[in-house]
């Protein structure tokens, strides 16, 4: 790890830490606690991955790690760095792809890069090599001199990634980075993700996407109101949930009373009703679904439609929270 003003000891395999970090906003309506005595840590060279929907608190999280946003009370390192008591010198080990596309318009994609890295203390030529590098890595080079208004959104997001890179920060921070991306802009962004993690790149990944959490992370924590509810790897998340087997049930009548129903079918394990919709989860030799369909028309509910998946991230944030993630 590279010597900077403010370092303190961390564990060998650390490279963020968090105990207590809370943030609580304040306004005419009164105040709100966006996060609410979060602990985290995060090892280095993982994809590390903040997963809940829009107001989870995700976004304030990567802003007090990424001295953007002042904690209200808590503590935060990177890097080793403690981020408020030093934020010069923990914006120096850290890289960050916000939401918004943040490229400078009156610079080519070329000179966003070079820029940055000199503003990172780099010298002239250093600075060339490496933008010639990531402009490489990133499928870039034939851009090099275009204006930045003209790149697809995809192209403007790799962008960004390697911006953030240039300077070879510790961690870096990617919040929500395919969203608003098309289906083929986001598995290409998923693939850089990967090729930087192949590399030994620590990524702090936030998103509301189950998917991207699944595919990318090594480990997942869900937040929800600004507090942690689970912390884990994608797998064993879903096997905290006892079920391996999700079942979907679309019917008229009381959905709870059929859910309680269904609940007593061998293999069952539990079940809830969400936007009046029966959910409920079974093991492996559980019932099929003509059995499920034939125990609720037995029970004189009337069924319009079923589903059947595997056990999914989102099925452990309905068991832990009782509502679906939304957009």
């Amino acid at each position: 790890m590279r010597e900077v003003p403010g370092a303190r000891p961390v564990a060998p395999d650390g490279v963020i830490a968090a105990a207590g970090l809370s943030k609580v906003f304040t306004g005419r309506g009164g105040e709100v606690r966006a996060v609410d005595g979060l602990d985290l840590e995060v090892h280095r060279g993982e994809i590390f991955g903040l997963l809940g929907p829009n107001g989870a608190g995700k976004t304030t999280t990567v802003g007090m790690l990424t001295t953007r946003v002042v904690p209200t009370a808590g503590t935060a390192s990177v890097g080793g760095i403690d981020v408020v008591a030093h934020p010069a010198a923990a914006k120096r080990v850290i890289g960050v792809v916000p939401q918004t596309n943040t490229l400078d318009r009156a610079l080519d994609v070329a000179e966003n890069l070079y820029f940055h890295g000199r503003y990172f203390g780099m010298p002239a030529r250093d600075s060339r090599r490496r933008t010639d590098e990531l402009l490489a890595q990133f499928r870039l080079a034939d851009r090099a001199r275009a204006d930045v208004a003209e790149l697809s959104g995809g192209m403007a997001q790799r962008l960004m990634v390697a911006r953030a890179i240039m300077h070879d920060p510790d961690v870096l921070f990617l919040d929500e980075p395919t969203s608003g991306l098309d289906p083929q802009s986001r598995l290409a962004l998923w693939d850089v993700i990967g090729e930087l993690h192949r590399n030994g790149q620590t990524i702090v990944l936030t998103t509301h996407y189950m998917e991207e959490a699944d595919h990318l992370c090594d480990r997942v924590a869900i937040i929800d109101h600004g507090r942690l509810l689970a912390l884990d790897t994608p797998a064993g998340l879903k096997r905290s949930v006892g079920a391996d087997t999700e079942v979907r049930v679309q019917a008229d009548g009381d959905l709870d009373a059929l859910v309680r129903d269904l609940a007593l079918l061998p293999g069952v394990t539990s079940g809830r009703v969400v936007d009046r919709t029966a959910f409920v989860y079974l093991r492996g030799g559980g019932p099929t679904l003509a059995e499920i369909i034939q125990r609720a028309s037995a029970g004189g509910f009337t069924v319009h439609d079923v589903g059947i998946t595997e056990t999914s991230l989102e099925t452990v944030f309905i068991d832990l929270t009782g509502r679906e993630l939304r957009e």
